[in-house]
């Protein structure tokens, strides 16, 4: 237990030193533990050391840690496919990876009437790559009003994955769109940064980052389904 809770305050430290380098609050960064792979008992650990909020990139896996641990907030941080929308609709707190209207409007069809408004984000392509998931900058503006206009979804802002190694501009990038989408629908929130590149992350304005190596160690072996 006391690994993880050292790990946690070496990364509460880490955003502290970045937010100060930056000239920002530490206070306005969230620190998501990305708890994808990781037993129950070690997230129960980092519970125990103060940490509220984790992000899963498997649903059913989620689920299956969610009955052990129902009193945390849960972020779906992987692909979603259209099969397991009703499911995470009903479970989840935030869904960080909506790229497009179909699947957003599922969530807000499925998300149960005595549930507040599910937390989403918009995911944008940092690279360009024809790959990689994420809607087009181009094609954020369009995705954001229809996302925003749906009944039981709360649009919090935008996520990113810049590739590793990616220039400082690839941040820059996402933070100039978080803030134009700002400019015009009440989002707050940029999740960006994760073990290896939350320092610039947060210097280019992430207020979200996304840790897991540094905290749970290294992932056991990855399912091969959502």
């Amino acid at each position: 237990m006391k690994a993880i809770a050292d790990n946690l305050q070496a990364v509460r430290e880490r955003i502290g030193r970045a937010a100060k380098a930056a000239r920002r609050d530490a206070g306005a960064v969230a620190l998501l533990a990305v708890s994808k792979t990781h037993p129950a008992a070690s997230i129960a650990e980092a519970h125990d050391a103060g940490q509220q909020a984790f992000g899963e990139n498997y649903v059913q896996e989620a689920v299956e840690k969610m009955a052990a641990l129902p009193e945390l907030e849960w972020h779906l941080i992987g692909p979603l496919q259209s099969n397991k929308t009703k499911l995470v609709a009903e479970r989840f707190q935030w869904v960080h990876t909506i790229d497009r209207e179909k699947i957003a409007r599922r969530l807000s069809e499925q998300r149960p009437d005595g549930l507040a408004p599910l937390n989403v984000l918009i995911q944008v392509n940092a690279s360009g790559e024809g790959t990689k998931s994420g809607v087009a900058f181009a094609d954020l503006p369009a995705l954001g009003r229809i996302v925003a206009a749906l009944p039981h979804l709360r649009l919090r802002g935008l996520m990113a994955i810049p590739e590793p190694g990616a220039p400082r501009e690839r941040y820059a990038e996402v933070a100039r769109a978080y803030e134009a989408l700002k400019r015009e629908l009440p989002v707050d929130t940029l999740s960006m940064g994760m073990s290896d590149d939350l320092e610039v992350a947060i210097e280019e304005g992430a207020t979200m980052v996304r840790i897991g190596t540094a905290i749970f160690g290294q992932r056991r072996k990855e399912r091969s389904a959502a």
